[in-house]
């Protein structure tokens, strides 16, 4: 039912009122499904009877309105309630991962999800997420394929691959998350290193420019020298005050160690600095000397360095950023996302890096057809588009529907995961269907929408077509045709500069994303697909209770280095309302649950004839209370072979 009301009739029922957290969370109303899962908790003290489902509900929510420290707390709470829920382990690693200074103890539960449950995918996304974080591309790359292999239809699967292909730094590039430090400190110490780089570089830019006007204005070169030597000091001042700033110096060499671009901008301040001291004290010379070539080449080297080094650094930076990675195969990942908005964003943004790299090889076929005087350079003009065709190609190619193969495969995952976990909001009848209407209105939106990029296609083709009719023209001697064309191919490519400026302008007045690599988010985990974190745990039905609870005997089975083995258990010493098995078992059952968590419990009723239950779970154990608990995932009963050959079923 609507307007906060539970999903039954009983309003006491914890575990309805968690449905209806979590089909608030699907439809991206956190703020009802806080509530929601707040009044779960409130209606079970011990949160036990859906084991920590409304905990992590609440976590969840809390982490959707950025309050990651209760975020935090409510996700402890469920790990605490059950230790060997996957689920529980993957919330706290997903809320760990937004505060300061906790990214390893992320990775560990991060760790500990795919170890309780490699065949789920979500674990999967999260190490790679905490991978990409901290820059390991590869090892992201492979927690990707991993999770797309569980769950081709995975949309933070596909956008987190599609990043790693493009081997894509985080907006806090700079900082480690690994480090014990808050990552606003580390940003502060970033930002006096940038600005005192800045303004020292703009400052000698300035004097030398005056010092050059005095000299060879006025001819008062003495006085140009000395006003030139005391803008050292105002140097010295300025350094003096950024260094108090950066209070994190132990820091620094691995700040500039992982932020290429800042070490690029504080290596090159030295330089310009020391190119602005030769320079100055070379004006005399420069002055009494106007015809000696060999001096005035190398004083404009000085001056050229002091007033060029920050656009110098600026184009290589466009140039690497376009240049680094592999975006055609990233943007098939973006398109195999369906209509997923941050798949859509991330298209976007690729298709302008593709864009950037073959204007920036149709740049450089002008310059050299210019250089070396010979236009048939230019030949290979109309090949260089070749690579964004094939890229728009990539994406009409991944939205294409898919094969009844594949089709079918994804039916039989959607299947088995219901299976799995009835009543989940993952399955074909729960509690969000990815075929509903926002599905739909999501997957009919096309990549490339943006009418900028669209004219910037246009000015690349027709400079490859000028450039390519200048070749063609040189071959049959029409000297001032081919020189036409080149021209026309170069304003074309001077248009493409011009309209990308303006969609950077136009993202910057809007604040909305830009076309270069900082537009590039992760995904937040919203969608059509609600994260397996939220889904509810496994339960006992009654008669399953009954058989552990009378059984006289109980075996542990596990995998072993020589196969698998059965181990005899002394009891089940109590299970929690929420279907927990609490074993009493000897210290053989122990260590193998250390060395693998995921067993079997079988048991049978010695009231029923024939009846017998296995459970499916991860084993934890418990020093204080002196027991292993066993948190179920999946429950099977059945019948004993006899007369009439049983058949096993879900329980």
């Amino acid at each position: 039912m609507e307007n906060g009301t539970p999903l039954s009739t009983d309003p006491g029922d914890p575990r309805e009122w968690c449905v209806l957290a979590a089909r608030r969370l699907a439809e991206d109303r956190p703020e009802d499904a806080l509530e929601a899962a707040r009044r779960a908790v409130d209606h079970d003290p011990g949160a036990e009877h859906a084991a920590g489902w409304g905990y992590r509900l609440a976590s969840l929510a809390f982490e959707r309105l950025g309050r990651s420290a209760e975020a935090v707390a409510a996700a402890e709470e469920a790990v605490r309630l059950a230790p060997g829920s996957w689920a529980a382990r993957l919330r706290l690693g997903a809320a760990l991962r937004h505060v300061p200074g906790r990214w390893r103890e992320s990775r560990a539960q991060a760790a500990r999800a795919v170890r309780y449950a490699p065949q789920e995918p979500d674990p999967h996304v999260l190490a790679g997420d905490l991978a990409l974080l901290r820059g390991e591309h590869r090892a992201a790359e492979g927690a990707y394929r991993e999770a797309l292999r569980l769950l081709d239809g995975h949309a933070g699967a596909r956008v987190g691959l599609g990043l790693a292909l493009l081997r894509w730094e985080s907006p806090r590039d700079h900082h480690d998350p690994a480090w014990p430090v808050d990552p606003r400190e580390t940003g502060r110490a970033r930002r006096a290193l940038e600005s005192w780089a800045r303004q020292t570089r703009l400052l000698l830019a300035a004097a030398l420019v005056a010092a050059a006007v005095t000299a060879f204005g006025t001819g008062l070169t003495t006085w140009a020298e000395i006003g030139g030597g005391a803008v050292l000091a105002a140097v010295v001042a300025i350094t003096l005050r950024q260094a108090r700033r950066v209070r994190l110096w132990p820091y620094v060499p691995g700040m500039l160690a992982r932020d290429v671009w800042l070490a690029a901008s504080v290596s090159v301040t030295p330089v310009a600095l020391a190119a602005y001291v030769a320079a100055v004290a070379t004006l005399p010379r420069a002055v009494s000397r106007s015809a000696a070539g060999d001096l005035d080449g190398t004083w404009a080297v000085l001056a050229g360095t002091v007033l060029l080094n920050g656009v110098a650094v600026f184009v290589l930076r466009v140039l690497a950023e376009a240049w680094r990675g592999r975006p055609v195969t990233a943007l098939a990942q973006f398109a195999a996302a369906g209509g997923d908005r941050t798949a859509r964003r991330a298209a976007d943004v690729t298709l302008w890096l593709v864009a950037g790299r073959a204007w920036s090889v149709l740049a450089a076929v002008a310059v050299a057809a210019r250089i070396t005087g010979e236009p048939r350079w230019a030949a290979v003009a109309p090949v260089v588009l070749l690579a964004p065709a094939w890229a728009y190609g990539g994406t009409r190619r991944s939205r294409s529907p898919r094969s009844p193969r594949s089709q079918r495969s994804q039916r039989s995952q959607r299947s088995q995961r219901s299976q799995r976990s009835p009543g989940s909001p993952h399955g074909p009848r729960g509690l969000h269907d990815s075929r509903g209407p926002r599905g739909r209105r999501l997957s009919g939106r096309a990549h490339g929408g943006d009418r900028w990029l669209v004219a910037a296609a246009v000015t690349l083709a027709a400079a490859s077509a000028a450039l390519g009719g200048s070749a063609l023209l040189a071959v049959y001697g029409r000297g001032r045709a081919d020189d036409l064309a080149w021209w026309c191919g170069a304003g074309a490519l001077a248009a493409f500069a011009a309209v990308f400026a303006a969609r950077s302008a136009q993202a910057w007045w809007q604040g909305s994303p830009g076309p270069w690599r900082a537009s590039l988010i992760m995904h937040d985990g919203r969608g059509d697909r609600l994260p397996g974190d939220a889904g509810p745990p496994v339960g006992l039905s009654g008669d399953v209770r009954r058989a552990f609870t009378h059984a006289r005997e109980v075996v542990l089975s596990c995998a072993a280095p020589g196969g698998p083995r059965a181990l005899a258990v002394g009891a089940v010493g109590a299970i929690g309302p929420g279907g927990e098995l609490r074993l009493i078992a000897a210290d053989d059952a122990w260590e193998v649950a250390e060395r693998d968590p995921r067993v079997a419990v079988f048991a049978a009723d010695p009231a029923e004839r024939g009846f017998w239950v296995e459970v499916r779970g991860i084993a934890v154990g418990d020093p204080e209370a002196g027991v292993l608990r066993v948190t179920p995932e999946h429950v099977t009963v059945g019948e004993f072979p006899g007369r009439h050959q049983g058949r096993a079923r879900a329980g």
